[in-house]
C-alpha cells in the first residue's frame, strides 16, 4: 500500500494530459484575435472549422487527462501494470498480435475524436 501511496502522491507534478489542456486552451481563448489579425471582419468567438477542431482536440485531451485520473485513483493496481509492466507484456506478444492492439487502440482513439467533433459541431 506504500509503494501505491508513492506512486500517487509523490509531490505536485503537472501530467502531460494537463499541460497540452493549458496549451490548447490557450490557443482556444487567443484564437479570435489572431483571426482578427487576418480577416478584421470575423467575428470575436468565431464559430468556425479551425475553432471546432481546436474544441475537439481540447474535449479529447480533457476526456483522456479524467479518465487516467479516474483510473489512478480508482484502480490503482491497474495504473501500475500499466506504467510498469504493460510494455514488458506488449514485447512479449507476437508481431500479429501487437499489429492487431495498437491497430485497436488507434481505432477506438480515432473514432472517439470523430464521435466527439460530431457531438461538438
Amino acid at each position: 500500500m506504500d509503494y501505491i501511496k508513492k506512486l500517487l502522491f509523490t509531490g505536485i507534478s503537472v501530467p502531460k494530459e494537463f499541460r497540452f489542456i493549458s496549451v490548447w486552451l490557450t490557443l482556444f481563448f487567443s484564437f479570435p484575435y489572431f483571426i482578427r489579425k487576418v480577416d478584421p471582419t470575423a467575428a470575436a468567438i468565431d464559430p468556425g472549422a479551425l475553432s471546432a477542431v481546436v474544441m475537439t482536440v481540447f474535449t479529447l485531451l480533457l476526456f483522456k487527462a479524467c479518465t487516467w485520473w479516474l483510473i489512478r485513483h480508482i484502480w490503482p493496481a491497474f495504473a501500475i501494470y500499466a506504467n510498469y509492466h504493460f510494455q514488458t507484456v506488449y514485447k512479449l506478444l507476437p508481431e500479429w498480435q501487437k499489429i492487431t492492439l495498437f491497430l485497436g487502440f488507434y481505432v477506438l482513439l480515432l473514432y472517439a475524436f470523430i464521435f466527439i467533433l460530431h457531438a461538438i459541431v
